[in-house]
């Protein structure tokens, strides 16, 4: 059996929304979907094996919501961030408490994505 988890985060502007996830942190759009014209947009985007769907819908999920990435080679994603003229979201890479190392983004809509690298042990 086979497990793959999607997390849906709620967005109230599709260009902010576009320009942070596809601009920002360098994410495709895969697909976009309304039910038609004028009606709430749902779409997904990924980068890699990370999946998000983006929803406008009210009652598909609640803003300011957290969602806990592992990555490894985290600091080349923290220099890639970095490195673009994003003037709404300026993470620190820092060492976590239980001893990775991570950082947060924070979406537009309140909603926050902590990437983490897990510590090797031997």
């Amino acid at each position: 059996m086979k497990f793959q988890t999607i997390p849906i985060t709620r967005i109230f502007d599709e260009d902010k929304a576009k320009d942070f996830y596809l601009g920002y942190l360098g994410m495709s759009l895969d697909w976009e979907y309304r039910f038609e014209e004028g009606f709430p947009l749902y779409m997904q985007v990924s980068k890699g094996q990370f999946k998000l769907h983006l929803s406008e819908h009210s009652g598909d999920c609640t803003p300011g919501s957290k969602i806990f990435v592992n990555v490894d080679c985290i600091e080349i994603l923290f220099e890639e961030l970095q490195a673009k003229d994003y003037a709404f979201c300026k993470p620190e890479l820092e060492s976590a408490p239980w001893g990775d190392r991570c950082f947060t983004v924070v979406d537009p809509f309140s909603n926050k994505i902590l990437f983490n690298e897990q510590k090797v042990t031997s």
